[in-house]
C-alpha cells in the first residue's frame, strides 16, 4: 500500500490544481444533485419486532389515525386572572386557534375542546381538553404516518402559531411528534466554537498560518461534500435529521487531526531538505498508511451499530462512516494537492520564527516525562488505575432512556407547552401510552381491558376506547401519572405488558399492544441494553486483532483493549454524573436532569474505539520502532512518549475543542455526545497515553513484545510507518540523503 500511497502523493503533488479541480467538480454535481432531488431528512424510529413498533404496525395496518403523528396546540390566557370558564374573550379566541388548527395542510382533525366547554365548566374538564381549573386548553392535532409527511408540515404549523399569537389574547405554545420528527437542531455556533479552538491550536503547534490553514480546509471541504450527500443517501436508508450534527461533530475533529499528522510529518521531510514533490510523497506513504488504518477502523467500527437492532442508529452510522471516509480521502488526495501548491510557504507567514525539526529529535520535556513516569512506574499504574475506576464508578447507576420536551431551554416553545401541560394536566400527559388492540376475533376484551388499564397504579386517565369494527382494531389512550422520562413511567409500561394485559387476554385470540413514543423510546433502551455487551466485546476483539498483526504482539493489544475500556467507561461515568445526577449541569447550560440517551452508549463506543487506534497506532508505532533498533524496552519506551507526545496532545486538544464546542448548543443529546467524546479523547490522549501506557510497558518489560514463533509465522507482515523499500528520496540541489541511526536511508 505504502508504494501506491508514494505514488498518489507525489502525482498530487505534481498536479495540484488537477487534484483540486476534480474535488470541487465533484463537490458540484453532488451538492447540486442535493439540492434539485435530495430528500428531506426525517426522524424515523422503526425498530422491528418490538412491542411498541407492533402497535404501530397494527394501526397503520388498519388505517387508523392513530398511527400518525402528532402535534399539540396548548394555550392559555395571558390574564393570569381569567380562565376559560369565566371568559368570553378567552372561549373566541379558543374556537378560532381551534379552527385555524384544523384547516392546516394534512391535519387528519381534532379533538374539541371549545366544544367541551360549550357544555359547561364540569364536561369541559372531564373531556381532558380543559385543565380542571379551566386556565389551559389542550387541542391535540392528529397527522397522517410520516412517509406523507415533511419539514413543510412543521413549518405551517410553526408558521400558524406566530399568526395567532398576534393581538391574540392567549399564549400559544405547540409540542408533538412532529417536532421530533422534522426540528433539525440548529448548527454553525459549535463547528465555530470548535473551529476557532483549533485554529489557536494549530497556530500554535506550526507557528506558520499556512501550515494551520491547510487542515481547517481540508476538513471544511471535506465536511461540506459529506452533510451535502446526505439528502441523496436517503435514497438508500432514512438518514435521521440529527445525524448532519452528529457527522460534523465527528468529521471535523478526525479530519482535521488526520491532516495534522500528515502536515506535520511532510514538514519534517522538507527539513531533512527533500524536494516538495518527494516530501508530499513519502509523507502520504506513511503518515497516510497510518491514517487510512485509523480512518478504515473507524468505519467499520461505526458501520458495527448494524448490530444494534435499531434502523435509525445503524443510519446514523452510515452518515458518519461516510463523512470519516471522505476525510480519508481528502487526507491523501486533497491535502497533498494543497501542500503541493504551498509549497516551502508552508513555513512562512508565522507568527513567529520557528525551526521545524526533521522529526527525529526528540522533546527535552517529554523526554523527562517518560524517564519519570517509567521511574515510577508502580505508582502510577496503580494511582492512574484507581482514578479511572472511581471516574467509571457512576456507570452502576446508568439509566437509559430519551429526554422529553421538559429538558429543553425555556426559552422553546416545546418546553413551554410541555410545562402547561404537566402544569394543567399532570405531567403523564406529556407521553400518553397508545394501546392498540386487535379485536378481529373478540370485541369483549375492549371494555376489560380499559378497566384493568385504569385501576393500574401508575395510569391516572384513560381515554374513552376508540373501537374500528370494520378493520378490527380498538385503540385505548393512556394517561401515567409521571413524566415521559421518570422511572416510574417505565415500571408502568412493564406492568401492563406483564401484569395487566396478560390475564385480561388470557383464553382469547385477541392481541394487545402498548405503544406511543415513551414506549417506544423504552422499547429502544431495552434493545439497545441487549446488544451492548455483544458490540463491544466484538469490538474490542476486532481491536485486540488488528493490533496483534500491527505490532505483532499479544500483551500490547491485550493492554490496549483494557485501557480503551477505561478510557470509555471513564467516559460513562462522566455523563452519568452530569446529566443523571446533575454534577456542573449549570456549567453546560442543561435545564434539568436526563437519562442518558439509549443509543449515546453504543455510538460512543463505536466512535472512541476507533479514534483511540489513531493514538494508539502512532505512539506505539515509535516504540516498536526504537525496540527494533535499541532492543531496550525502557529506553524504547520513553523514546516513543518523547517523540509523539506533542503531536498526540496537539491532535487531542483539536479534537476536544470540537467536541466541546458542541456542547453550547440547546440539544441535550448533541451536549452528551460533545462531553462524552471530548471527555474520552481527554482521558485517552492524555491519562492513559502519556502516563498509563509507559508505566505499564515499562512494567511488562520484554514482555510486550512477545509471540508464539508460530503465530509470527502466520501473521502478515504489516509496515505501518511504510518508509521500507520506498527508493532513494529526491533532495534539494545540493543535498545528500542522510543514514539515520537504525542505518536506513532517509
Amino acid at each position: 500500500m505504502s508504494h501506491a500511497l508514494y505514488r498518489l502523493g507525489r502525482f498530487a503533488a505534481r498536479r495540484p490544481w488537477l487534484v483540486i479541480g476534480a474535488w470541487l467538480l465533484i463537490s458540484v454535481i453532488v451538492i447540486g444533485a442535493s439540492g434539485a432531488f435530495g430528500r428531506e431528512l426525517e426522524d424515523k424510529f422503526e425498530v422491528p419486532g418490538l412491542d411498541s413498533q407492533n402497535a404501530v404496525d397494527l394501526l397503520t395496518a388498519a388505517q387508523s389515525d392513530r398511527a400518525g403523528l402528532t402535534a399539540e396546540v396548548v394555550v392559555t390566557p395571558l390574564d393570569d386572572s381569567l380562565t376559560f370558564f369565566d371568559s368570553a374573550e378567552a372561549q373566541t379566541a379558543l374556537v378560532e386557534v381551534q379552527a385555524a388548527v384544523t384547516g392546516l395542510p394534512n391535519v387528519l382533525g381534532t379533538n374539541d375542546p371549545a366544544g367541551a366547554l360549550a357544555r359547561g365548566p364540569e364536561a369541559a374538564a372531564r373531556s381532558g381538553a380543559i385543565s380542571p381549573d379551566g386556565r389551559i386548553a389542550l387541542i391535540r392535532v392528529q397527522y397522517p404516518v410520516i412517509d406523507e409527511l415533511s419539514v413543510v408540515d412543521l413549518e405551517n404549523l410553526k408558521e400558524f402559531g406566530a399568526d395567532a399569537r398576534q393581538d391574540s389574547p392567549l399564549q400559544i405554545e405547540m409540542s408533538g411528534d412532529l417536532f421530533f420528527s422534522f426540528e433539525e437542531p440548529e448548527t454553525g455556533l459549535g463547528e465555530m466554537i470548535g473551529l476557532v479552538a483549533a485554529v489557536i491550536v494549530l497556530l500554535l503547534a506550526f507557528g506558520s498560518l499556512i501550515a494551520m490553514g491547510l487542515p481547517i480546509g481540508m476538513a471544511l471541504f471535506g465536511l461540506a461534500l459529506g452533510i451535502g450527500s446526505f439528502s441523496l443517501i436517503t435514497y438508500l436508508v432514512d438518514i435521521p435529521s440529527w445525524a448532519p450534527q452528529m457527522a460534523s461533530m465527528v468529521g471535523l475533529g478526525v479530519g482535521i487531526d488526520y491532516a495534522l499528522f500528515l502536515v506535520t510529518r511532510h514538514r519534517e521531510f522538507l527539513a531533512r531538505g527533500m524536494t516538495i514533490e518527494e516530501s508530499v510523497g513519502r509523507a502520504v506513504a506513511t503518515a497516510g498508511q497510518a491514517v487510512v488504518f485509523a480512518g478504515g477502523t473507524v468505519v467499520i467500527a461505526i458501520l458495527g451499530l448494524a448490530v444494534s437492532g435499531v434502523p435509525a442508529l445503524a443510519a446514523a452510522g452510515i452518515a458518519t462512516s461516510v463523512i470519516v471516509l471522505i476525510m480519508v480521502i481528502a487526507s491523501i488526495t486533497l491535502l497533498p494537492a494543497f501542500l503541493g501548491l504551498a509549497g516551502h510557504w508552508i513555513n512562512r507567514l508565522g507568527l513567529r520564527r520557528k525551526n521545524v525539526d526533521d522529526g527525529r529529535t526528540v522533546g527535552a520535556g517529554w523526554q523527562r516525562w517518560g524517564q519519570h513516569v517509567t521511574k515510577h512506574a508502580w505508582v502510577y499504574a496503580i494511582g492512574v488505575t484507581v482514578f479511572l475506576l472511581a471516574l467509571t464508578a457512576p456507570v452502576l447507576a446508568l439509566r437509559l432512556g430519551f429526554p422529553d420536551d421538559g429538558t429543553l431551554p425555556e426559552t422553546r416553545t416545546e418546553r413551554q407547552a410541555y410545562d402547561l401541560v404537566a402544569e394543567g394536566f399532570g405531567p403523564g400527559t406529556n407521553g400518553p401510552l397508545v394501546i392498540a388492540v386487535d379485536i378481529s376475533q373478540d370485541l369483549s376484551v375492549v371494555e376489560p381491558l380499559a378497566g384493568a388499564i385504569m385501576a393500574d397504579q401508575g395510569i391516572v386517565a384513560v381515554a374513552p376506547p376508540e373501537v374500528d369494527l370494520e378493520s378490527g382494531v380498538a385503540t385505548l389512550i393512556a394517561f401515567p401519572t409521571t413524566s415521559p422520562q421518570d422511572d416510574a413511567t417505565l415500571d408502568t409500561i412493564k406492568r401492563l405488558r406483564s401484569e395487566v394485559l396478560p390475564p385480561v387476554l388470557e383464553g382469547s385470540p385477541a392481541l394487545a399492544y402498548v405503544g406511543g413514543a415513551t414506549a417506544s423510546f423504552a422499547d429502544i433502551g431495552d434493545r439497545v441494553s441487549d446488544r451492548l455487551p455483544l458490540f463491544i466485546a466484538a469490538v474490542i476483539l476486532l481491536s485486540f486483532l488488528l493490533l496483534t498483526v500491527v505490532f505483532r504482539s499479544i500483551l500490547v493489544p491485550l493492554k490496549a483493549a483494557l485501557l480503551n475500556l477505561l478510557s470509555i467507561g471513564a467516559a460513562y461515568g462522566v455523563l452519568v454524573a452530569v446529566f443523571q445526577w446533575g454534577w456542573g449541569k449549570n456549567l453546560i447550560g442543561l435545564e434539568s436532569t436526563v437519562p442518558i440517551v439509549s443509543f449515546i452508549p453504543m455510538f460512543m463506543f463505536a466512535l472512541l474505539f476507533g479514534l483511540s487506534m489513531d493514538y494508539e497506532v502512532f505512539l506505539l508505532s515509535r516504540v516498536r520502532e526504537e525496540y527494533l533498533v535499541t532492543g531496550d524496552n525502557d529506553t524504547s519506551v520513553i523514546h516513543g512518549i518523547a517523540s509523539t507526545a506533542k503531536v498526540i496532545t496537539s491532535a487531542a486538544l483539536i479534537m476536544i475543542s470540537v467536541f466541546l464546542g458542541f456542547v453550547l448548543g440547546d440539544d441535550p443529546i448533541i451536549k452528551m455526545m460533545g462531553l462524552g467524546l471530548a471527555t474520552a479523547i481527554f482521558v485517552d490522549a492524555t491519562i492513559v497515553r502519556i502516563v498509563l501506557v509507559p508505566a505499564t510497558m515499562k512494567l511488562m518489560g520484554d514482555a510486550n513484545w512477545w509471540i508464539p514463533a508460530w503465530l509470527d509465522r502466520l501473521l502478515p507482515t504489516i509496515d505501518i510507518e511504510g518508509e521500507s523499500g520506498l527508493p532513494e528520496p529526491d533532495m534539494e540541489d545540493g543535498l545528500v540523503p542522510e543514514a539515520d541511526h537504525a542505518g536506513a536511508v532517509v
